[in-house]
This record gives C-alpha cells, sequence and structure tokens, in this order.
C-alpha cells in the first residue's frame, strides 16, 4: 500500500520495491528505476563492456628482459659516470682534454676527440672499458 507524504509543499508518492517511484518536483514528473533494477543493469552492462573490450583490445606486449627497466638502465648510467668522473679526476691531463672540449662545435669535438684518442690509445682502451656497461645493458635489452 502507498504511502503518501508532503515534502516542502511537493508531493511524493512512494511505492512497493515491484513497482516504480513517482516524485513531482518543479512540475516534472520523474518516474527513477528502483535501486536494485539499476544495481542488475549496470553490473550486466559491465560485463557486456568488459568482455568486448579484453577481446577487443591488442595483446599486451611481451614483457621486458630480466634486469631491463628504466631502474637497471638508470644503475648501469649512474656506475659508468661515476666511474667517468673518478677517471678524469685521477687522470688530470684527460680531464684537460675533454674541458678544453667546452664551447668547440660538435664538428670540431669529434675531430678533436678522434685525434686525441688515435695519438693515446690506453686512454681510449680505458673509457671504452667504463663505458662497456652502458654498452652491454643495450645489447641485452634491445635499447
Amino acid at each position: 500500500m502507498p504511502v503518501a507524504a508532503a515534502v516542502a509543499g511537493e508531493a511524493a508518492v512512494v511505492a512497493d520495491d515491484d513497482r516504480t517511484e513517482s516524485i513531482e518536483e518543479s512540475g516534472m514528473l520523474i518516474n527513477p528505476v528502483p535501486a536494485q533494477r539499476l544495481l542488475v543493469a549496470a553490473l550486466g552492462a559491465l560485463a557486456v563492456f568488459g568482455s568486448v573490450a579484453t577481446s577487443s583490445a591488442e595483446p599486451l606486449p611481451p614483457p621486458p628482459p630480466p634486469n631491463c627497466t628504466a631502474a637497471d638502465l638508470a644503475g648501469v648510467i649512474a656506475g659508468v659516470t661515476a666511474a667517468t668522473s673518478a677517471y678524469l679526476f685521477t687522470h688530470p691531463p684527460v680531464n684537460d682534454f675533454f674541458t678544453g672540449l667546452q664551447g668547440k662545435t660538435q664538428e670540431e669535438r669529434r675531430a678533436e676527440l678522434g685525434t686525441y684518442l688515435d695519438a693515446n690509445p690506453q686512454v681510449r682502451d680505458e673509457l671504452r672499458g667504463i663505458r662497456q656497461p652502458t654498452r652491454d645493458f643495450r645489447a641485452r635489452c634491445g635499447g
């Protein structure tokens, strides 16, 4: 049996759960669906949408190889940078050469670096050894 209530000058009629509710507000008649039916419809729509979305989505890319994350790369680069810094501090003539490259064009730096490393093969080999972990990482991880 419906219960009638007067709320702030507006009439509201509340029905049993099996019937819809009618509320007259501001001259508009609203017929909301009971909450249980709305919940069932929403869950049904979610299930259909979820199955469509997952079936039409492209497959996920394979995970990166082990130890190939951005954090791993940052760690390798940090180690190489620290080793390069230590090398330059302990080899003042090499540090002076690289410091002297500042302010030059890229072409000038390449030319001078090639000439310097050709004249100093031990320095070239030592710097290659310091940078080797970066090359290994890129070879292993496809970067």
